[in-house]
């Protein structure tokens, strides 16, 4: 299933080895975080794309337009199919991110990786976001920064399932929309608080789905997947999901 992504927010590089050489056949992609990362630095991103898999990379990288523009070039060297940067870091840094990407991947030859912009955390409420002097709710929040990152040129966004519709009816087509807070029915949310089941998440609009722990720390990993690999098979087959 291509639109299925397994986060792989694991605590060693052996284990996120393990799970790629089990799962690889039903993932279509693996993330990389920021604990992985941290941990096993550029080479688990080398391993894992060494072994023919996809590596979705995502530090949602936030800082002064340079050193965003700088990593998303390393990023884009690496071999990723996709990484993170903050939509909050505003209009000139995503753009520079989108351009840097765009001139190496011309100058050296490579295939571009999207760029996607990260919204609102899906752990992330209403409560939370008064907490830190933002006073409109996470939708409307959501919104306001889907538009900044679309009108900066970005590939997509990094959003929770519960907005994907809205989101969907006020981007282009082609624009890519990526959502974590995957939960399959009657599974526990965890520190998500803004999620949705595979069928919700693509019929609302999503492209891509990334499933952690429901998979990760499931008894039997492959049978997970390929549970929610099922239920998303079966929601494109009914003809309503997103084509990108």
């Amino acid at each position: 299933m291509d639109k299925l992504i397994v986060a792989l927010d694991v605590d060693t590089p052996d284990e996120a080895l393990s799970l790629v050489n089990e799962l690889r056949d039903v993932a279509g992609m693996f993330k990389i975080g920021s604990t992985l990362f941290t941990l096993a630095g550029p080479q688990i991103v080398k391993d894992v794309i060494a072994s023919g898999a996809k590596v979705f990379l995502d530090l949602k990288f936030h800082d002064i337009p340079h050193q965003v523009a700088g990593a998303a070039r390393s990023a884009a060297r690496l071999g990723v199919s996709m990484f993170t940067i903050h939509a909050s870091g505003g209009a000139e840094m995503m753009r520079q991110a989108v351009e840097a990407v765009a001139d190496l991947a011309e100058q050296e030859r490579i295939v571009r990786p999207s760029v996607l912009a990260v919204s609102v955390l899906t752990s992330i409420d209403a409560n939370t976001l008064s907490q830190i002097g933002v006073s409109s709710s996470p939708a409307e929040s959501v919104l306001r920064l889907v538009k900044l990152a679309e009108d900066a040129g970005v590939d997509g966004v990094v959003a929770s399932p519960q907005e994907a519709e809205t989101i969907r009816a006020t981007v282009a087509p082609d624009f890519l929309i990526v959502t974590p807070g995957i939960r399959p029915a009657n599974k526990e949310t965890g520190d998500q608080r803004r999620v949705a089941t595979p069928a919700a998440a693509l019929n609302a609009g999503a492209n891509y789905l990334v499933v952690g722990r429901p998979i990760t720390s499931a008894a039997d990993p492959l049978a997970a997947a390929r549970e929610i690999a099922a239920e998303m098979e079966q929601t494109e087959r009914s003809g309503t999901t997103p084509k990108g």
